[in-house]
């Protein structure tokens, strides 16, 4: 055993750790550095966000849910009656009959034969995407997908490949180059990219997955709530209910609770449960948040009038940033709205002065993005006043931020 003792103190190796405060250095310059916020009020289109009252277009509660009173209640009902944590995994002690209504209830909702409820989203992908698909086989994702699905892929074991976004054309390309070289494949796509707002081309990519014989893993963590006739997500709204495939999706956003799913065939539930570690090996979701997501699902498909109320602000938001804002606004079929910044720092430049204004709208620049941009989310409980207070603002911040930006090339005449 060598003698540690003898080494020269000079010959001591530097801090192992000494490279993190380089590479923040290097997130500094980059304009990349993030912190939090600290929202200390109920959720809403008003909310207090670091001791400043602020309209809130940062959040993904896109139907108000997440402080609606029917889910609170049942969420209190739930602890009453089974406490506040579900002290373990599904298989061992943490199962509880609430959990399978939800599951039940998720299903009958999206017409598949079963789901499961995950304790998050990110768990449900990385999860599912590894109890799919392994080191024989292929991943093909839109390269705009989630960091969850990225990520899932990657610990597969999977090959993996991008194909351009939405490009079906390059898809098919891949399917046909390289999908004869392995035993499965899966096609993963977010149904609503959370950082453009845009839709996936769904219906075609149900077609190429029936000729090249490939699996299909659509994420609906945007699309649950407020897509197709009844809130089930782009798989209604593109009519392809019914179809197989694996509908993933959230219950943290339009749902207003926490928690993730999978929807589909009962074998694929079934397989899930017994090879999807994510499920296997974590805590069970709380009662809270199970009895919370239950009565949001009921609430989305009786009051449809919710959906009418997003959808009207969302067409007002368009309609307005376009007439009164040069900043390009990023296609979107969804009530996720991006104004495009020419650089990271004239976007955090605006999102400062917006939150100066009064509105909180975030700054997103690479790398979780390519090119940065304001991301404005809209909510069903934003009333029209407020959309047009914040469109001023927006018309306010790029005149007065002009100046400061320069040096970034921001064109000189912004609004009109």
């Amino acid at each position: 055993m060598k003698d540690f003792s003898l080494i020269d103190s000079a010959q001591t190796p530097q801090d192992p750790y000494g490279w993190i405060d380089s590479s923040m250095q290097t997130i500094h310059r980059a304009h990349w550095y993030r912190k939090v916020k600290a929202i200390a009020s109920a959720p809403g289109p008003v909310v207090a966000l670091e001791g400043k009252t602020v309209l809130n277009f940062a959040s993904n509660d896109y139907l108000g849910l997440a402080g609606d009173e029917q889910l609170k209640q049942a969420a209190i009902a739930a602890i009453q009656e089974y406490g506040t944590g579900s002290t373990g995994s599904r298989l061992l002690s943490g199962h509880r009959p609430i959990h399978r209504a939800l599951e039940t209830a998720i299903a009958a909702w999206k017409q598949t034969e079963d789901a499961i409820v995950f304790s998050s989203g990110y768990t449900a992908n990385l999860g599912t995407i590894g109890a799919l698909v392994g080191a024989k086989d292929l991943i093909l994702g839109d390269v705009y997908n989630h960091s969850s699905l990225k990520n899932g892929a990657k610990l597969s074991g999977a090959a993996l490949l991008d194909y351009n976004h939405s490009d079906l054309d390059d898809l098919e390309r891949l399917l046909d180059t390289q999908r004869s070289g392995y035993r499965r494949c899966l096609i993963v796509t977010d149904s609503v990219f959370s950082m453009d707002g845009d839709l996936c081309p769904l219906p075609q990519i149900l077609q190429l997955d029936t000729t090249f014989n490939s699996m299909v893993l659509v994420d609906e963590a945007h699309g649950t709530g407020v897509l197709g006739a009844t809130g089930a997500g782009s798989v209604e709204y593109f009519g392809c209910s019914g179809q197989p495939l694996v509908q993933m999706g959230t219950l943290s956003k339009a749902l207003g609770s926490m928690g993730g799913y999978v929807a589909g065939s009962a074998t694929l539930i079934d397989f899930l449960r017994n090879r999807a570690a994510t499920w296997i090996y974590t805590t069970a979701l709380s009662p809270a948040d199970t009895a919370a997501a239950l009565a949001a699902i009921a609430i989305v498909q009786a009051e449809p009038e919710r959906r009418q109320h997003l959808w009207e602000r969302v067409a007002q938001l368009k309609a307005q940033l376009t007439d009164r804002v040069h900043f390009p606004l990023l296609p979107s079929e969804s009530p996720i709205l991006c104004l495009a910044m020419p650089s990271a720092a004239a976007a955090l430049a605006m999102s400062q002065r917006l939150l100066d204004l009064g509105f909180y709208v975030p700054a997103i620049r690479p790398p979780t993005v390519p090119t940065s941009r304001l991301r404005l989310s809209v909510m069903a409980t934003h009333t029209a006043e407020q959309i047009e207070q914040l469109v001023s603002a927006i018309a306010q911040a790029a005149a007065e931020t002009a100046a400061e930006t320069a040096a970034e090339h921001l064109p000189p005449a912004l609004v009109r």
